[in-house]
Order: C-alpha cells, then sequence, then structure tokens
C-alpha cells in the first residue's frame, strides 16, 4: 500500500512537547491547556478559526487573515470583545513565550463561550467568548505530489452552511477526507451543488490546461487567502486565470494540478481518481506559481 501523506504534514519537533498555549489571555503549558465541556466550540463547533504562518519573524500575510477572522465573526454575531491589534497582541505574546521566529504555525480559535446548559440556543453562552491560540513549531516537509479521490460529499450551498466560512464545523470535511483515504487516495477532491469540481476537503484546488490556469467560481469553496494570491500573481505575471465552472472530465485531462493552503503553500496533485495528471511530475507552471509566491511571501515579510 502506498504511503498517505497530507498537506499539513511538517517535521516531528520534540519543541512542541513543551509549548505553551494561550487560553483566554493567560499562557498555560500544553498539558495542562483545556476547555470546560460546556464550550459551545467542543458541544457544538459553534466557533471560528485562523491559520497562520510564521516565516523570518513575520506571519505572512496578517492582516488578510485577521481580516478574515473578524468579517467571519460578523457573519455568525460572534462577539470577539477584541480588535485587530489585540489579536496580534495575543499571537505576540504567545509567539514570544515559545521563542519563536520562523517555521512556526499558530491556529487561532474563538468560540462563543462556555454555556450554562448543554443545548443549541446561542443565548446559552453567557460568559464571554473563549480564544485559544495553539502556536507549534512547524517545518513543512520537502513537498511530494498528493493523490485526490473524488467522493460524494459536496461543498454545499451558503443558506445551509456558507463553505466560505473558516468554522469550527467541519463534520463534511471530516467525512470526505475519510472517504477519500478509503479510496486509497490522500485528500478527497469534492464537487459542488451543481456538480462542478469544487475544492478539496482542506485546500482549494487548481488545474493547468494549454497554460491556463483554472480554479473554482469560489461560489462555494473556502475563501482561501493562498487561492487569491495565486490568482492574483498569475495575473500580473501574465499566465492566463480563470475562475470558471469546469468538469472532472477536464480535470481528469489537465496538464497539471496543484492545490493551496496557508501551510503547504502550493502542492502538486499527481492523481486523481486512480488518472495521472499531466507526466505525473511537477509542471512548469506549477513551478512558475511557486517561485513567485515565495518572491510574494518574501516582499510581505520586509513591509
Amino acid at each position: 500500500m502506498l504511503e498517505k501523506i497530507t498537506t499539513h504534514q511538517s517535521e516531528e519537533d520534540v519543541r512542541n512537547r513543551s509549548i505553551f498555549i494561550y487560553i483566554d489571555g493567560k499562557l498555560v503549558p500544553r498539558e495542562k491547556a483545556t476547555v470546560n465541556v460546556y464550550d459551545s466550540g467542543f458541544m457544538l463547533g459553534d466557533g471560528i478559526w485562523e491559520g497562520l504562518r510564521l516565516l523570518d519573524g513575520s506571519w505572512i500575510f496578517l492582516d488578510e487573515h485577521l481580516d478574515r477572522l473578524l468579517e467571519a465573526a460578523l457573519a455568525i454575531d460572534l462577539d470577539i470583545v477584541m480588535d485587530k491589534e489585540g489579536l496580534i497582541e495575543a499571537l505576540e505574546i504567545t509567539r514570544q513565550k515559545n521563542k519563536m521566529f520562523t517555521d512556526a504555525h499558530a491556529r487561532l480559535m474563538v468560540t462563543r463561550g462556555v454555556k450554562i446548559k448543554p443545548f443549541q440556543h446561542p443565548s446559552l453562552s453567557q460568559s464571554g467568548p473563549t480564544m485559544v491560540i495553539i502556536m507549534e513549531h512547524s517545518k513543512v516537509l520537502s513537498q511530494r505530489a498528493i493523490r485526490l479521490a473524488t467522493v460524494p460529499h459536496i461543498r454545499g450551498l451558503p443558506m445551509s452552511q456558507d463553505p466560505k466560512l473558516n468554522s469550527h464545523s467541519k463534520l463534511n470535511c471530516v467525512l470526505a477526507c475519510i472517504a477519500a483515504e478509503k479510496a486509497g487516495a490522500d485528500e478527497a477532491l469534492m464537487l459542488d451543488v451543481n456538480g462542478f469540481v469544487n475544492t478539496t476537503n482542506a485546500c482549494n484546488f487548481f488545474i493547468v490546461r494549454n497554460d491556463e490556469v483554472w480554479t473554482s467560481t469560489g461560489d462555494y469553496c473556502m475563501n482561501g487567502i493562498t487561492r487569491r494570491k495565486v490568482i492574483d500573481i498569475c495575473r500580473l505575471n501574465g499566465i492566463p486565470t480563470f475562475e470558471k465552472n469546469f468538469s472532472l472530465v477536464e480535470t481528469y485531462s489537465a496538464d497539471e494540478a496543484f492545490i493551496t493552503g496557508t501551510f503547504g503553500a502550493q502542492t502538486q496533485v499527481s492523481e486523481i481518481d486512480g488518472r495521472v495528471i499531466g507526466n505525473g511530475k511537477l509542471g512548469p507552471i506549477t513551478q512558475k506559481i511557486q517561485g513567485l509566491y515565495k518572491d510574494l511571501i518574501g516582499s510581505d515579510k520586509v513591509r
């Protein structure tokens, strides 16, 4: 059996055994970091989160990530009780406590807080939000291509659960990932409500056909910051790029395919549903985008 990989694999780092975790303004050793079983995030998945990558002392695209978090909080009527400056300060004190400078990843999570009774109604969360920051030493492994399998789980309509939200309610994506693993793949390729290719269970998805870069319309996928950066750098550098509907048939015959995310940046997809994409090797367009993205990250850090 082929070894399964994911887009979030990182090098093992023993320092992560002794990290401090931010919980509501306090820094707690990892082994003592807990949340209340009545917390709305644990009980109902009622919360939002952001993943951030630290390189050379800077959080990459920090403003965009925090703007997205605050927008999501507004969308679900969650009062974070903290502005952007407060969020940056919480990240900074956590970073300093853990003595991190580069190759780190932070997961910033905010829930509606502890409930007075174990039921759904949001009015039962009366003590204010719960905020947790898990910050780990996390260096990306040498990139290897991943294999995708199309699954029956779809990205739904915004009136059911808007797929643009980075919410704690991830069961649909977890089930998609399980289905893909049972099919012998690494991650899932998910379609939208109309049957068009959309996204993976964890990342945004792109193909390359005849030197053109295609990705979904964005109507049913996560509002990925790396996705948007890739679209922008392609257009700025003369690579024809389209946000459009396309089918599995067009995907299978693509010359290249890759996925995007905060942690892995751009990762090659070598196989979909047992079909080799292109020649199975890292393609020239994907390689060019990776280089342009590294340049963009460098310019973001020096601003």
